[in-house]
């Protein structure tokens, strides 16, 4: 793809998008739950873990728990690998996610992105990421 294609913009549903920023995104079976790690050793890092990240303050885990009140649905953008270096890629999807105030977790893996929103606005989230352009199944 060449810089001018990268940067060309085309109009979905009243914003503009990047078109090389549209993506396929898949919804993630279960819903998922949100914990705070004080210590790495205690992590279980059983099938149900989805993602695990280390930061300053400790980390996170986000790990399967079709239970969960507060559950999060997951949306996966790595089926259609981008490069690591591709810029915008993850902004294309919380963008108009935060513009319709809906809250989301975030994480990265090599080939793609995992977008998590709050479970009982998984539809909205839908509505708003197809008018935004992408394609979720």
């Amino acid at each position: 793809m060449t810089q001018l294609e990268d940067v060309s913009m085309s109009h979905h549903g009243g914003s503009s998008v990047p078109a090389a920023r549209t993506q396929n995104l898949r919804l993630l079976e279960g819903r998922f739950a949100l914990e705070r790690v004080s210590d790495i050793r205690e992590v279980d890092l059983g099938a149900d873990l989805l993602a695990l990240v280390l930061g300053p303050d400790g980390g996170a885990v986000m790990r399967r728990n079709d239970t969960a009140e507060d559950g999060w649905a997951a949306l996966w953008n790595g089926d259609d690998a981008h490069d690591p270096e591709a810029t915008g890629m993850l902004s294309a999807i919380v963008a108009p996610l935060a513009a319709a105030e809906l809250p989301v977790w975030t994480v990265a893996s090599y080939d793609g992105d995992l977008v998590l929103v709050p479970a009982g606005r998984l539809a909205e989230a839908v509505d708003v990421l197809r008018r935004a352009g992408h394609r979720v199944s």
